[in-house]
């Protein structure tokens, strides 16, 4: 998950370096006012998100397999406490009768 989010901030901090130099080169307009910044960072995002959508999708879906495999491991390990306890609880109903 780290290696996915490193890489998507590759993009969008290239994105950003690329848009910058477009916007301070005059060939995109600038922001209105002390706006310019934000303008900047709101169309590298724009551009980036579809650039990581289909320059990451393997790396995505590797993560995504990794965070399954945490949700089924710990799903696991709370109905293995669960039984435990359970017995647990059995066994002493059953010595108190």
């Amino acid at each position: 998950m780290l290696r996915y989010t490193l890489m998507r901030l590759g993009i969008f901090v290239g994105c950003f370096l690329v848009v910058w130099g477009l916007v301070y080169s005059e060939i995109l307009p600038r922001g209105l006012g002390d706006s310019n910044l934000l303008w900047v960072l709101l169309l590298s995002l724009v551009i980036s998100a579809p650039i990581s959508f289909v320059a990451l999708r393997k790396e995505r879906d590797r993560a995504s397999m990794d965070v399954v495999a945490r949700v089924d491991r710990a799903k696991a390990n709370l109905e293995a406490n669960r039984t435990q306890e359970d017995e647990a609880d059995d066994v002493a109903r059953a010595q108190r009768s």
